[in-house]
């Protein structure tokens, strides 16, 4: 569809974002290297300064709009730090309770912190921490030929890290270590090594003791395609293991996913056009619809295109806040460049209820599903 008009300022600020945005994402696997190559990693964990400006709207038209679709719009922030490595965030895991997260960027880092809160919507991070991906051998991920790193889950305190365009797999006794831990290669299917460079592992999720999935590794690919043109996924672990697929519709790549409470799959999806700029949109799937062979489609929860404020959409993540409402946050890829943003935006579930959850203690970072 045409690009929606708008006198916006932040409109205006994320048309010209769409070409960089647009580049990033076509640009293939020398662009990535050639990122990795620009930026000499950290080699120890660090504390960094965040930015945060709150952002008030969502709809630069209407700035009084709170319901999106099956979403209401509580707040967001516009984050920014001087720190190097800030920046290019590709996945993001809240804490059940909302108060913590733990995230990976685009030249392998990690980058954790507690969220703050003011009536209700995200007003700050504070106790922010970057460090380098560590692999099996200690060094940085990226010592080793790995970088890329687009998708994020968690089994507890166990997480679960993938590496697209190398189409690795690794895994993080986070509770013990946190960012010092060092990350072990999880098999993956054979056909997994066949997907597109670009297009390759996007989203993790994991089913928790309490899903129909028990023990199971959810991966989709961004766009790696099965025969019929729909996107490629895989269960991997668990008692049914195997290949399924997730209908391609709309031109929309998959970009993050996670479970809700009920069990049921939101995955979060962007798409480019030439004509209309950057679009976003979340779709569930039902839980007892995710199975081997199985095509899997569903309503979709909420669409933004150039005239919200979007803009590269790459994290999404989950929790329940005190007052038992399933909370969703998105985070966008700002791709290291001056004229994109880090967004976080906050959305509450209509008519999803869930229990609250008590804060974690000791500070550990165990990971919403």
């Amino acid at each position: 569809m045409p690009l929606t008009p708008t006198l916006s300022p932040q409109a205006g600020r994320g048309r010209r974002a769409a070409l960089a945005i647009a580049l990033c994402l076509l640009a293939g696997p020398s662009f990535a290297q050639s990122a990795q190559r620009a930026v000499r990693p950290t080699s120890a964990p660090v504390a960094i300064s965040v930015e945060a400006v709150p952002i008030t709207q969502f709809d630069n038209r209407a700035p009084e709009l709170r319901r999106f679709g099956s979403l209401d719009f509580i707040g967001g922030l516009d984050l920014t730090s001087r720190h190097r490595d800030f920046g290019g965030i590709s996945a993001w895991r809240m804490t059940p309770d909302g108060e913590r997260f733990v995230a990976v960027t685009d030249r392998g880092h990690w980058f954790t912190g507690r969220m703050s809160y003011a009536d209700g919507r995200p007003a700050g991070i504070t106790d922010a921490v970057m460090a380098p991906i560590l692999a099996a051998d200690g060094r940085p991920i990226t010592a080793n030929g790995l970088y890329d790193t687009e998708s994020l889950t968690g089994d507890g305190d166990t997480l679960y890290v993938g590496v697209e365009r190398m189409h690795r797999l690794l895994k993080f006794d986070f509770g013990r270590s946190g960012v010092a831990a060092r990350g072990e290669l999880v098999p993956l299917p054979a056909e997994v090594a066949t997907l597109p460079a670009n297009k390759g592992l996007e989203m993790l999720a994991y089913a928790g003791a309490s899903h129909p999935l028990a023990g199971t590794l959810i991966a989709l690919s961004e766009r790696g395609l099965d025969r019929a043109g729909n996107i490629k996924g895989w269960l991997v672990g668990g008692a049914t293991p195997g290949a399924f697929s997730v209908r391609l519709r709309d031109g929309f790549d998959i970009s993050d996913g996670v479970l809700l409470p009920s069990g049921d799959l939101v995955i979060l999806e962007r798409r480019f056009s030439w004509t209309s700029g950057i679009a976003v949109r979340l779709r569930r799937i039902a839980a007892r619809a995710i199975r081997p062979g199985a095509v899997l489609d569903g309503p979709v929860l909420m669409f933004a295109d150039m005239g919200y404020q979007v803009d590269n959409f790459e994290g999404l993540g989950v929790h329940t806040d005190a007052a038992g409402d399933v909370i969703l946050t998105l985070v966008s890829d700002d791709n290291f460049s001056p004229i994109q943003r880090t967004l976080l935006m906050q959305f509450r579930l209509v008519g999803e209820g869930g229990m609250p959850v008590a804060p974690t203690s000791g500070g550990k970072a165990s990971v919403a599903r």
